[in-house]
């Protein structure tokens, strides 16, 4: 069994924002492969179903991005999981827009969400970092990770996320670079 958790800030006004790209990489995943309704769970919304012929489970943490880990860490102690089993979904402004990169273990490069599941179960956990590009300038960063996609950023975005959810049995077997490789290539 697997978690999988996507990162994001609960709530309608923070939905299309570059930070909640996590959620929305989740979202896709759990319509593509019919998992379950979401339920309110460890301090989030938690989805079962399976990715392939793995079970995987579906979180968004509803504790805001800065205390991720605590809803993270209550679900892997709850179902027995190290985080061997965690894979977290999550904005990257170090990685091109709409680029997909997966690693495994590593620092947190300033993002919130993956200082506090750090802080609460240490560094080494897979992240599929989703590029959503540096605005340029150290001043605009804030802005633009808790900005709304570009209306002319929809189609890409909507590609780039049926893309990691048409690809997602690679993560579910550990192969994480025929994942990024097929990611790539339907985004041509």
């Amino acid at each position: 069994m697997q978690l999988w958790v996507g990162l994001g800030n609960p709530g309608a006004q923070y939905a299309m924002h570059r930070h909640n790209v996590g959620f929305m990489a989740i979202d896709a995943i759990a319509a593509v492969h019919g998992f379950a309704a979401p339920a309110k769970k460890f301090q989030g919304w938690l989805q079962e179903g399976r990715v392939g012929t793995t079970k995987v489970l579906l979180l968004k943490p509803a504790t805001f991005m800065n205390d991720s880990g605590r809803s993270v860490g209550e679900a892997l102690r709850f179902y027995k999981l190290g985080t061997d089993a965690l894979t977290v979904f999550h904005d990257e402004l170090d990685l091109a827009p709409m680029k997909v990169k997966v690693k495994q273990g590593g620092g947190t490069a300033g993002h919130n969400g993956l200082r506090s599941i750090d802080q609460h179960l240490g560094p080494d956990f897979r992240r599929v970092r989703i590029g959503i590009g540096h605005p340029g300038h150290k001043d605009r960063v804030t802005g633009h990770v808790l900005g709304n996609y570009a209306k002319s950023e929809i189609d890409a975005l909507s590609d780039v996320l049926g893309a990691l959810a048409a690809e997602a049995e690679w993560l579910a077997q550990g192969d994480d670079v025929r994942f990024m490789n097929d990611v790539a290539l339907r985004l041509g």
